[in-house]
């Protein structure tokens, strides 16, 4: 890592602290990305010409300094969007911690990205660099603001080996665990529910699957050297009538994350053997796994850094996306995946300073 004094490191935690808190008070919640877009590109320009801050829609991509090409090319990808907050939360610091819906998942990643832009002597980079600010992530798979770009924009598809900036606690993660969302539906009949046995009650009907996977153990993948976890979860339900009728509807909704290597077809076939025909399915989202690519050349200088750590990622994230377009890449990023979509979300400041300059010297290294 670059050397810094105490002042310098000082001045350096205080921008990115701002810059993040600047990032965090824009409500970005998914679909409402126009405004912290319109912000982070006003402050691009402030450093780089027109030409080199394109935007679309509510995502940007900035390709900065000359492009040489006899030299690689590493994408830093990051999203606008946040979930719904679960509650007002005020946007603060306290203590060592910054406090506001989003600020994990991944506005201080988006600050890094910045400061990195700002501070970095571009012509000293032995590597191109792209920068992509993009809309829509944390919704379905299709309507994510990503795949646009990667279709529209052949410049992305040089990308040599990209870095989703994700919260992981500064950890490599490697790979993407696939995602399906799937409408399970149980058909019962209508009865008044002081005589149930005048009906078929389609909540009672559920009632075996629920058990079984209540009790199903998470499924340990091994591929590539580290280890996933598949795990299948009830997340939502729907029921139709009222307190006093036996349903004759009752959906719900299944989620099942699976590890890289296994295709939407298979990870589809797992879920029918699960339900075997005891529910309707209908498939409501299907997001694939993402590949490992530890074997980047680009990124053996950061795995050799001393301390650096290296595990998979038990989430599904744009990794997938991009290796769908070719584009090697990794998860590694400030936030704090357990703040991840929580109430009264947070991110030690630490962590995206030291985020920063993980960045910072792997960089200036190549």
């Amino acid at each position: 890592m670059t050397l810094r004094t105490p002042a310098h490191r000082a001045d350096l935690r205080d921008a990115l602290v701002a810059t993040t808190l600047d990032l965090v008070r824009i409500p970005s919640v998914i679909g409402d990305e126009a405004a912290v877009c319109d912000h982070v590109e006003q402050r691009l320009l402030t450093r780089l010409p027109r030409d080199a801050v394109t935007r679309y829609s509510h995502s940007l991509i900035v390709t900065p300094g000359p492009r040489r090409p006899d030299r690689p090319t590493v994408g830093l990808v990051g999203h606008l969007d946040t979930v719904a907050p679960r509650q007002d939360t005020d946007v603060a610091v306290e203590g060592e911690r910054i406090l506001g819906c989003g600020v994990s998942d991944m506005k201080a990643g988006l600050a890094v990205m910045l400061e990195l832009l700002e501070r970095l002597d571009l012509e000293r980079l032995g590597v191109n660099l792209t920068l992509v600010f993009y809309e829509r992530e944390e919704g379905p798979y299709a309507e994510n603001g990503l795949q646009p770009l990667l279709e529209q924009f052949p410049i992305l598809r040089d990308i040599d080996l990209a870095f989703c900036l994700e919260p992981s606690d500064n950890r490599v993660q490697m790979g993407s665990m696939g995602c399906i969302h799937a409408t399970l539906t149980f058909h019962g009949r209508r009865a008044h529910s002081a005589r149930p046995w005048q009906g078929d009650n389609a909540i009672h009907k559920a009632g075996a699957l629920l058990a079984e996977l209540h009790g199903r153990e998470r499924v340990p993948v091994h591929f590539d050297g580290l280890t996933f976890f598949e795990v299948m979860s009830v997340t939502m339900v729907q029921a139709s009538g009222t307190r006093n009728v036996i349903p004759d509807h009752f959906a719900m909704n299944l989620n099942y994350r699976f590890a890289p290597g296994k295709s939407l077809e298979a990870a589809q076939a797992d879920i029918e053997q699960v339900v075997a025909g005891r529910a309707d399915i209908t498939w409501t989202d299907l997001s694939p796994s993402g590949p490992v690519c530890a074997g980047n050349p680009l990124l053996r200088p950061l795995l050799e850094r001393p301390g650096i750590v290296v595990e998979s990622k038990q989430a599904w994230t744009d990794v997938a996306r991009l290796g769908l377009f070719g584009i090697d890449a990794v998860n590694l990023g400030p936030g704090e995946s357990a703040q991840a979509h929580q109430r009264n979300e947070s991110c030690a400041v630490e962590l995206i300073v030291q985020g920063y300059e993980l960045f910072e010297a792997y960089l200036l290294a190549l």
